[in-house]
């Protein structure tokens, strides 16, 4: 059995970010999208990346989350990620852990740096982004994401709660089901760039729409 810890209630002045430019321990992972104020669980098997994980806990707890354009040992990155900070974490008796991150703030990256870790570590910029909590959607706009959502789901036989969706708020809604949404890398890149969560959820509309239209997906997944 693993040893399952939670830090103190989250202090947001601590995690705060207070210098435009900061070096950063990056997570790549390609679908793996995080953004400010949501969870992203993750499971870390890799020995490169469970030094990451280590690295973090010692150190600020946080890890940038950044999506590879390509596979491959070390791909290109895109320039655009977001930084988290480990809420919960459970380390297995054989060095894997169970993580789960909670987003702070977008960023962009500068440039990536030499470094001994076994971890890619980059210097980051902050500026580009305002990731203060969004104004709520317009109602037509959020009627229209649910309409679309609905028939997306219906078609590629997803099973949603839409009821338990209403109760959440529009920023839970849109970036939650921009992270899962079955799209590819670069669909959810975009998502991920959307300057404001009306143009965010305006883009997810159209994706849904497009992906559905293809009629190529056979998968079948549960959202609670």
């Amino acid at each position: 059995m693993g040893q399952r810890t939670t830090p103190p209630s989250f202090d947001a002045a601590v995690f705060m970010i207070t210098e435009t430019r900061q070096r950063l321990s990056v997570f790549p992972l390609g679908g793996a999208i995080l953004f400010p104020r949501s969870m992203l669980p993750l499971h870390i098997f890799e020995p490169r990346y469970r030094a990451l994980v280590s690295d973090s806990l010692a150190r600020d707890r946080r890890i940038a989350m950044i999506q590879p354009r390509v596979d491959g040992l070390v791909p290109e990155l895109y320039s655009v990620g977001c930084v988290g900070r480990i809420a919960q974490v459970e380390a297995l008796d054989d060095g894997r852990f169970n993580i789960v991150l909670e987003g702070i703030a977008r960023f962009r990256t500068l440039k990536e740096l030499s470094t001994t870790t076994p971890f890619r570590q980059i210097e980051a910029e902050f500026g580009s982004f305002d990731d203060e909590s969004d104004e709520p959607l317009p109602h037509i706009l959020r009627a229209d994401f649910e309409r679309e959502g609905k028939r997306f789901c219906k078609a590629r036989g997803i099973m949603v709660n839409w009821e338990a969706l209403a109760e959440m708020d529009d920023e839970a809604v849109i970036n939650g089901s921009a992270q899962v949404a079955p799209f590819d890398i670069a669909s959810k890149q975009a998502l991920l760039e959307a300057p404001t969560l009306t143009e965010r959820a305006d883009l997810l509309i159209q994706l849904l729409r497009f992906y559905r239209e293809q009629g190529d997906g056979e998968e079948k997944v549960t959202l609670q």
